[in-house]
């Protein structure tokens, strides 16, 4: 039986060149978006004109950059389900441990809906996700992985980039416990596995295996 088609369209979010995504089966005229960052219109634009409703907003983790769209996501899909990881909870609601603070931004998200752990699964919109705890950018960071597309694709938020990783040098942060993560948890997926990152160009973990300066 041939596996309905996944659409994937990254929204670039200004100042921090920051990558939302929305992600939706064809066909089905509903969505998931995930780490709805600063400019949330645009993601309200391309979700009216592809004519699509919010069930669920997905954040990889706490920081500002990702989660400062939750709020007109939830001011305009009331029923939608916010999830984010258990450790990074508390950051939506505290602009100091969201970072946004330092940048006269004072961001506050609605509160989760729903929190996640490592070994946890989701199933939103018809799109079967695996949950993956890898901290290191921030305490409780987490990717969400399509183990049952081929190939697989991870949402990796600020984990894994296209040559670089991301950045351990924030409150919390810790250098190797992002690198142990990394190749345990992303590594460890088929060399073909697409990796939408939270800044950058898509790239696979094969390429990164090979490539990334910080990786090899």
């Amino acid at each position: 039986m041939k596996q309905t088609a996944l659409q994937v369209i990254p929204v670039l979010s200004m100042p921090f060149a920051e990558n939302s995504y929305i992600v939706y089966l064809e066909g089905r005229d509903d969505a998931v978006v995930i780490d709805p960052g600063l400019e949330p219109q645009l993601i309200l634009a391309k979700l009216k004109k592809h004519q699509l409703h919010l069930v669920a907003i997905l954040n990889t983790h706490g920081h500002a950059d990702h989660i400062a769209g939750n709020a007109s996501m939830k001011k305009h899909f009331p029923q939608a389900t916010l999830y984010i990881g258990e450790g990074d909870a508390p950051m939506l609601t505290d602009p100091v441990l969201n970072l946004s603070r330092p940048f006269g931004m004072d961001i506050i998200s609605p509160p989760a809906d729903q929190l996640l752990n490592e070994g946890d699964s989701i199933s939103l919109a018809g799109i079967d996700m695996n949950i993956r705890e890898i901290p290191g950018h921030s305490p409780g960071h987490i990717v969400f992985v399509l183990t049952d597309r081929q190939p697989h694709i991870v949402f990796g938020g600020d984990t894994l980039f296209q040559g670089s990783i991301g950045r351990t040098d924030f409150p919390n942060g810790n250098h190797q416990q992002l690198i142990t993560g990394i190749k345990k948890k992303l590594f460890s997926l088929p060399e073909d596995t697409i990796v939408y990152p939270g800044h950058g160009d898509e790239t696979t973990t094969g390429e990164e295996m090979v490539s990334n300066p910080f990786l090899i």
